[in-house]
């Protein structure tokens, strides 16, 4: 991995909403399964933005 990348995914985590965080560690299956899809479609879409 490029520096570059490491910087922008630690920026692109920084900006993570409060309410992905919590429910990436709820114990209820579908809040973790919303937050991890929500989560992979914003970096889908940073990384996609950082190689245009």
């Amino acid at each position: 991995m490029t520096e570059d990348l490491e910087v922008m995914i630690l920026a692109f985590l920084k900006r993570a909403p409060e309410w992905v965080r919590r429910d990436l560690t709820a114990k209820d299956q579908s809040a973790r399964t919303q937050a991890e899809e929500a989560f992979a479609a914003m970096l889908a879409d940073a990384l996609r933005r950082a190689a245009s």
